[in-house]
Parts: structure tokens; C-alpha cells; sequence
């Protein structure tokens, strides 16, 4: 439905509200802002497949950047807010975004950036001045109202850069599908059937709007007319209060969030009524068998997992009942063909782990400016077929099951041994609060499992905290899997996105070298 349409039904209706500041927008808000905006970029020549990019702290004026850009036919290219100024130009310069929008509270960053962009000339701040920045709320005030007819208003789409957790990061354009604004997306359709988003649904959001799946979910809120409560910064205790405070029927989550959710002292996380909560959602990273068992336990048969990444190449779901049928699995596909290969492309029987690939009718999507990186997650033989750069396999009833990123895999004397699983058991260790495993150089058999680890609160890092790690482990899994050393740091550093920036440990231990082999 269109977003015009909630807006003249349903004008005080509110569509999004900050779960810390209060602030709402209304559904008529919603609707004339991004208007006065849409107008404000097609005042400065922007046009159908143009870039919009946006950096941004989760704030009130997100959404309308959004739709402001989407009902214009452009490309909303959401830039990670804490990157640093001379990271978040390269997006906007790699993008050849034509307009960007910041913030006073980014105002270091989006100052510092302002005279690396080569092009983008127009340039807007919310909340306060930002030098080089036009006054947002100025600027929109000053512009029309009214759009162009609904028939000349066609859907645009996401442009987001991966997180770059192996590398620079990449932008992933799919082409857009001449659907006229308002015509409900495939993500509407999901979202609405699958999960039973409807006007009267209040979805939580607890993660970075710049992320790919929390900004798709609460716009896919805003096309079926319900509410979405944003917040600010994720904090356990406070998103659990939320799910009371709000009676939230909906929401989405990364596997650390269970983690430091379960942490939480026991009558913190069960004297709260969730009575309202439907749908509990979450994808993004692999989850830990143990923790999801707890989550269940805790919540209910009310959990979702999903797998599939922001090409769309495929996606695989499961409810809880599949998934206490498959325990581990990410389920089964609803998009694609699922296909496991080894290295050479074969394809690998079921049980077998491999390279993931989805097979569609055709690409779905190419790397922006990086013909290299979208001709690699092509599969060698059959065109069609796309990987994500995972590594995992699938059963006899065609679910899969997650084992690794592929170039996170260790080669140790030949054996491969795939990280996530042993960060699967050391994150359940009491004494543990984070965890991240990956190979490190050793003489004889190329590579050794190395573990970092963020101990918990009021732990202290200990030579006998490593060796009691290392017990662990060894007392868990296959002896070859046990980490061989156990560093630690006060703090991972994980996105907010749930993602392990790994790439930043691994590089401290093999420095410039780019081999496996030492």
C-alpha cells in the first residue's frame, strides 16, 4: 500500500518512534517530509537510478531520507556511522552518490569527509550546523509539498556496502524493477506472509538502521502500515523493558544480542510481561546451538532464523519448529537453489561441507565498480549460480547448515577446520563474553587455531584463564580444534550489525602476508 495512502487514513497513526528520546513521526509526517524531500533532489538534478547516500546515527530523520529517495526511483546507499571520515568518503565517492545526508552528531566525521567527495554537491545536516552541509529542516521547509503524480513515482532500492569484515568494502547494486511507488516489494510480501506484519504490528528494532536488514524490515513495517519503535543503541536490559512498554508483537535480532540478553542476572530478564511478542527474528551471523535452545526455552516456539545477504541471492528460513527438527540449521530456501560445491565448483553431497551457492534464473546483482569481485561469487561452470562467500552444507531434507565464512576457514596440516564452531563452544563458557578463532602462522602445519577472547564482566585475563579455555575445548570438541593459545583484549571488535570485524585480529598475527603457507 502506499505510503500516501497510510498517510491519508491513517495521519496521526505514528510510523516510527526513538525508543530513548521519545520523538515520533506520524504517518502524515512521514509521507509530506519525504515528499519535500524527493522534490529538494530532483531540484538539483538528481534522477530515476541515482545515488542517495546517507550517514547517519539512528535518528528520527532516517526513514524520511529513505523514502524520500525510493519513491524517487533512486538507490539509498546507508553509510556505516562509525566509520571514520576518510572511510566514509570512499563509499560516497565509490557509490557516485549525488546527494548526502548527515548529522550534527557526525559532525567531525561529515566535516572531515566534506572536502574528499568529488562530486556530490548537494550536501544536508539534521539537527544543527555541519560546515559544508545545507540546514536540513531549512531546506525542506522551503520545498513543495505536493509530488508528481503516483504513475510518475517509480520504486527504488538499497545500495548497500558490505561491512568490509575481509576486505574494502563493496557495493551491491541490483537492478531496480520498474515497479511504480507503492506496489509492495518482494520483502513486503515476505514480511507481511510469512511473519504476519500488519497495521497493527509494533516492530522493535534494536540494531544500526545502516545495516541492510534492519533498514529493509522497518521500511517493509512502514509499506504494511505498523509501527516501529527504533532504538537508539542496542542495551539488553533496556530492549527487554521495550517488549513490555510498547507491547511489541515484532522484532529482529543478532545472535550476540541472545548472548548478552541470557547473561543478564535471572530476575532481570523474567519478572516482564512479553504476552504481545509474536515474532522473534534473527539472522546476520550463525547462532550458537545452546544459546538458541535457551532463547526457545525462554521465549517460546516465537523464533525466526533467516539466511542470505543483501545481493538476494537466495535466502533460506526456519521456524522453530524446523529448526528443533534441524537443530543448527539456517533452513531451508524459499529463494534459489541451494547448491554445495568444493573449490574446483563440484557439487558436493548432502552432509558434505562446501562453498554455498543459490541458483537463480539469472544474477541477481553485481559489485559496483568491481566487475573481479562479482565475476568471483560467480560459480564456474553455471553462470547463475552465486555465492556469498559461506561455507556450510545441507542435509537429507534439504536444510542447510552454516559452518564458516570461506576465507575464515583454517588449513591446519591439511585439515580443514572452520572457526565457528569452536567460537560456539568458548561463548558459552561462563567466564567468556565474547570470542573470536581464526589460523595463525605455524612452521609445520601452515596454520594453527588461534582464539581471542573478551572475557566477561569482573574476569580477569589470566595465563589460567587460557589454559582453563584451552580445557574447555578440548573437553567439547576434537582435540586437532581446541585452540593451541588463547589471547584476550577488553573488547572484540564486533560491529553492531552482529558481525566479527575478524579481519582486524587476523591481521595483527600474519601482518603483510597474504599466503596460508609460511
Amino acid at each position: 500500500m502506499p505510503l500516501a495512502a497510510f498517510a491519508a487514513e491513517t495521519p496521526e497513526k505514528i510510523a516510527t518512534l526513538m525508543a530513548g528520546s521519545g520523538l515520533s513521526l506520524t504517518y502524515a509526517e512521514l509521507n509530506d517530509r519525504s515528499v519535500r524531500l524527493a522534490n529538494i533532489f530532483r531540484q538539483h538534478g538528481l534522477k530515476t537510478g541515482d545515488v542517495v547516500a546517507l550517514f547517519m546515527e539512528n535518528n528520527i530523520r532516517y526513514h524520511e531520507v529513505y523514502w524520500a529517495a525510493v519513491r524517487s526511483g533512486m538507490y539509498l546507499c546507508a553509510v556505516n556511522r562509525y566509520l571514520t571520515a576518510e572511510e566514509a568518503a570512499y563509499i560516497v565517492n565509490d557509490s557516485g552518490a549525488k546527494a548526502l545526508v548527515s548529522s550534527a552528531a557526525l559532525a567531525p566525521a561529515a566535516e572531515g569527509m566534506a572536502d574528499e567527495l568529488n562530486g556530490c554537491a548537494l550536501r544536508l545536516a539534521v539537527d544543527g550546523p555541519v560546515r559544508g552541509y545545507l540546514a536540513y529542516e531549512e531546506t525542506i521547509a522551503s520545498a513543495s509539498p505536493v509530488g508528481p503524480p503516483p504513475e510518475e513515482e517509480f520504486l527504488g532500492d538499497f545500495m548497500n556496502y558490505s561491512s568490509g569484515t575481509t576486505g574494502r568494502p563493496k557495493g551491491i547494486q541490483r537492478p531496480l524493477s520498474g515497479k511504480v511507488f507503492g506496489e509492495p516489494s518482494n520483502l513486503d510480501a515476505l514480511v507481511q506472509g510469512m511473519y504476519g506484519v500488519d497495521p497493527s504490528s509494533i516492530y522493535l528494532s534494536p540494531a544500526p538502521l545502516y545495516h541492510a536488514a534492519p533498514l529493509a524490515f522497518t521500511a517493509a513495517v512502514h509499506s504494511l502500515g505498523g509501527t516501529n519503535v527504533i532504538m537508539e543503541r542496542f542495551d539488553a536490559l533496556e530492549s527487554l523493558r521495550l517488549i513490555e512498554k510498547h507491547a511489541i508483537t515484532h522484532s529482529q535480532w543478532v545472535p550476540t544480542m541472545f548472548v548478552r540478553m541470557l547473561k543478564l542476572e535471572e530476575h532481570e530478564r523474567r519478572n516482564l510481561d512479553f504476552s504481545s511478542h509474536k515474532v522473534a527474528i534473527h539472522a546476520a551471523a550463525p547462532c550458537p546451538v545452546e544459546v538458541k535452545r535457551q532463547m526457545i526455552d525462554w521465549w517460546g516456539p516465537i523464533i525466526w532464523e533467516y539466511y542470505g545477504g543483501t545481493e538476494l541471492n537466495g535466502m533460506t528460513v526456519c521456524n522453530t519448529e524446523q529448526w528443533l527438527a534441524h537443530e543448527g540449521t539456517v533452513g531451508a530456501s524459499i529463494m534459489g537453489v541451494l547448491h554445495v560445491c568444493d573449490e574446483a565448483g563440484a557439487e558436493l553431497p548432502p552432509g558434505e561441507p562446501g562453498v554455498i551457492y543459490f541458483e537463480r534464473d539469472e544474477m541477481p546483482f553485481q559489485y559496483w565498480n568491481d566487475p573481479e569481485k562479482t565475476e568471483d561469487a560467480r560459480h564456474p561452470v553455471h553462470r547463475n549460480w552465486s555465492k556469498l562467500g559461506d561455507v556450510g552444507y545441507v542435509d537429507e531434507d534439504g536444510f542447510l547448515y552454516l559452518t564458516d565464512r570461506e576465507s575464515f576457514m583454517i588449513i591446519s596440516g591439511g585439515v580443514n577446520i572452520y572457526p565457528q564452531e569452536i567460537e560456539d563452544c568458548l561463548i558459552m563458557h561462563p567466564k567468556v563474553a565474547d570470542a573470536a578463532v581464526f589460523g595463525v602462522p605455524n612452521p609445520d602445519f601452515g596454520e594453527e587455531v588461534k582464539a581471542v577472547v573478551q572475557p566477561a564482566a569482573g574476569v580477569e585475563a589470566s595465563d589460567d584463564l587460557a589454559d582453563e579455555l584451552m580445557a574447555y575445548t578440548r573437553e567439547h570438541l576434537a582435540h586437532y580444534k581446541a585452540p593451541r593459545s588463547v589471547d584476550f583484549e577488553a573488547e572484540l571488535p564486533r560491529l553492531e550489525t552482529g558481525k566479527l570485524y575478524k579481519r582486524l585480529l587476523k591481521d595483527r598475527y600474519w601482518g603483510n602476508k597474504t599466503s596460508r603457507i609460511v
